[in-house]
């Protein structure tokens, strides 16, 4: 190999990594897609009987936290079914629960709160009442026994905001929009006792 051609490759070489550098630099990083994914869901079984366990990726759009920083409630329903398939009949639906959150922001406190039925708990930020509204443990789904050990169940969650619950004017918007209608797809899995 001449001199020449050691040039050559030196300077080509330095060309494509000065434009790999600068490719990585100019891509844009990727977004969190605004809205609900499920992370991860499971059944297990207790003493008392079954109870649900999910985890949520949670991210409200900027029309959202804008409506909750100006006193607007968000209401989240989380949705659950447990299904034993038959081939010879309709399939059985063993368990049907709902659970409803509310998320609220007071102005003059400074605090988020997340409401479960009557009982609430307040946090400093946005992004610590939204994690614990992302972990979800739901208990008396099932009796115990009510899961036979030689079947095999389907189990569905999704999370999604309520919107029939937020002030008249809001839902006239949330029709059709994609700010207001957030939810995550039903997650499906097999359950086996």
């Amino acid at each position: 190999m001449t001199a020449s051609s050691m040039r050559c490759c030196r300077r080509h070489s330095w060309l494509s990594a000065l434009a790999a550098l600068w490719l990585l630099v100019a891509a844009p990083l990727p977004a969190h897609a605004d809205g609900i994914e499920v992370r991860k869901a499971a059944l297990t079984a207790a003493e008392d009987g079954y109870f649900l366990e999910a985890g949520f990726d949670i991210t409200l759009t900027h029309t959202l936290e804008d409506a909750l920083s100006k006193g607007v409630p968000l209401y989240f329903l989380l949705e659950f079914e447990l299904v034993r398939p038959r081939w010879y009949w309709f399939n059985e639906k063993v368990a049907n629960t709902q659970q409803q959150y509310r998320l609220s922001y007071n102005a003059l406190t400074r605090h988020y709160r997340v409401g479960v039925g009557t009982l609430y708990q307040n946090f400093d930020t946005l992004a610590e009442a939204l994690e614990f509204l992302s972990r979800v443990r739901l208990s008396e789904i099932a009796e115990p026994g009510a899961l036979k050990k030689d079947a095999s169940y389907s189990a569905a969650v999704r999370l999604r905001l309520d919107v029939s619950q937020l002030p008249r004017p809001f839902q006239i918007s949330a029709v059709g929009s994609r700010e207001w209608s957030i939810s995550s797809d039903w997650y499906r899995w097999t359950v086996s006792p």
